[in-house]
């Protein structure tokens, strides 16, 4: 079985094979799974939507 390629994780910052694309972000299986399951009134909510503003950040290409 062929391994997939190690991808940046906007979330937690590590470079991981499986995830999914969101616009321009790369999140991982793990992180997914996490924001799945936090409610609004935990305090990793707020950590995640932080996170996921960067979605809107252009990005600079050189």
């Amino acid at each position: 079985m062929e391994k997939t390629r190690l991808q940046y994780c906007t979330i937690c910052e590590e470079e991981k094979h499986e995830g999914i694309h969101l616009h321009t972000l790369f999140i991982c299986k793990d992180c997914e799974y996490n924001m799945i399951h936090t409610e609004p009134h935990e305090a990793k909510y707020r950590y995640y939507v932080q996170k996921l503003k960067n979605m809107n950040q252009p990005q600079l290409f050189s």
